[in-house]
């Protein structure tokens, strides 16, 4: 039986992929997940066999790379970002139900939570929430619900897939949400294509972010009622300075 590793590559460049997620890698035998994530760790490991699969087929994904390792191999299965944040590890441990083989193990990533704040500036020095606006597998009711409660609690806020060619208005829609508690003054910030070719950020006001052109390449922050412009970065200091 061969075990199968969930690994967290980051924001896809090698500078940002941790070593356990480089030696992971180096020593498996099969490469597995969504093509785009699989594209930017390929050249680096030109001797491993890779499998697969479109967007929407997690599952089938996830089974294949377990069948894989059943068959004797190391696999690693590939995900952008942290292997746990919106990755694959919850999905594999589902499917592997309460069987003790193959043997699994998680290895973290660098989530665009961190790897966008630090291009930004610091604007998760303070308590933050992450919210991801894609509805294809939680209701939209839901994620208002917490974006309102996330509104409410006064929390810098993180949000993933904030919008794509099905959801174009996604963000826009957050947005409203966000306004009916939060002034529109509110100091944001954008966070595009991190660790990749055109790589940058844009920090901008919650009335503003309503209509920036955001995609799948984006992580968007909303500051926090503490959260401030400094030396053109977003940071949300923590009050040391008021002890």
């Amino acid at each position: 039986m061969g075990k199968l590793t969930v690994v967290g590559i980051g924001p896809g460049d090698y500078e940002n992929m941790t070593v356990r997620a480089d030696r992971a890698l180096r020593d498996c035998q099969v490469i597995v997940g969504y093509h785009v994530y699989v594209d930017l760790v390929r050249e680096r490991y030109p001797d491993k066999e890779v499998l697969t699969t479109p967007m929407t087929r997690e599952a089938d994904r996830c089974r294949m790379a377990l069948e894989e390792a059943k068959k004797g191999r190391d696999v690693a299965m590939v995900c952008s970002g942290d292997s746990g944040v919106y990755g694959m590890a919850g999905l594999i441990y589902q499917l592997r139900g309460e069987a003790a083989e193959p043997e699994v193990e998680v290895i973290p990533g660098l989530t665009a939570a961190c790897s966008g704040a630090a291009l930004l500036g610091a604007p998760l020095t303070h308590d933050f929430a992450v919210v991801s606006l894609s509805d294809r597998l939680t209701a939209w009711e839901t994620i208002e619900a917490r974006l309102e409660a996330a509104a409410k609690s006064d929390l810098t806020l993180v949000l993933y897939n904030p919008a794509s060619r099905a959801r174009p208005d996604y963000l826009q829609r957050a947005c409203g949400i966000l306004l009916r508690h939060l002034p529109e003054d509110r100091p944001c910030g954008v966070a595009r294509s991190i660790g990749r070719e055109g790589e940058g950020f844009e920090l901008l006001t919650l009335e503003s972010l309503r209509t920036y052109p955001a995609d799948m390449f984006c992580t968007v922050f909303v500051g926090s009622s503490r959260t401030q412009v400094i030396g053109s970065r977003l940071v949300t200091p923590r009050g040391y300075r008021d002890v």
